[in-house]
């Protein structure tokens, strides 16, 4: 195996403990019935996908009014709260994002993230000027696992795929990487990251 030499990550659910129930639960209290049955069958993860793809959230945010409007302001909080559905880091993964950066190794990012939205999260935390680039699927208009999206950043970049890991809490996303010569990680948590991470000497 070519040596791998370069670390590509994901951010939300890999650096980031994203999940909007983090903004959800505060307006929904202790009907966490309510609240699963909204964001199964309201802000789905495929509408919200829409908005990670290019599509604005005022284009988004009108669609679902028109079917639901009793539920507008719950609708429009995604978006107008969204900095609530980021707890915080991962502390653990972060710890290993700085060590990877003071051992030198070039890091890249690459996230299925509204354009609109994204720009909260690298006001809010300080590693993402860390990276050297991160390619963003909202202002590209296309998603993971689309092996056009990897192909922009590979090419953006000038990274050569067997000197890459990927990192990424979506197995889809991996099994993407790992067919464009990537070495795809499926995270789980910090602990297995690093000897994923030490396995092929990214890390000693």
């Amino acid at each position: 195996m070519s040596k791998r030499t370069i670390a590509i990550f994901d951010f939300g659910g890999v650096l980031i403990d994203w999940d909007p129930r983090h903004l959800y639960r505060k307006i929904f209290g202790e009907d966490v019935a309510a609240m699963e049955h909204f964001l199964s069958n309201v802000c789905t993860p495929e509408w919200n996908l829409c908005q990670d793809a290019g599509r604005s959230f005022a284009e988004g945010t009108a669609a679902l009014a028109c079917k639901y409007p009793e539920k507008t302001d719950l609708i429009e909080a995604w978006h107008s709260r969204f900095d609530e559905t980021m707890r915080g880091p991962i502390e653990g993964t972060v710890e290993i994002l700085a060590e990877l950066r003071d051992r030198g190794v070039p890091l890249y990012g690459l996230t299925n993230w509204s354009a609109e939205t994204f720009p909260v999260g690298r006001r809010r935390f300080e590693f993402f000027t860390w990276f050297q680039g991160i390619v963003v699927s909202g202002q590209e208009k296309m998603v993971k696992p689309d092996p056009l999206l990897f192909r922009l950043l590979l090419e953006r970049y000038a990274i050569i795929p067997e000197t890459g890991v990927f990192i990424d809490d979506n197995a889809r996303n991996v099994a993407a990487a790992n067919a464009l010569g990537l070495h795809g990680v499926y995270f789980t948590n910090p602990a297995a990251l690093r000897d994923e991470l030490k396995a092929v000497g990214l890390l000693t």
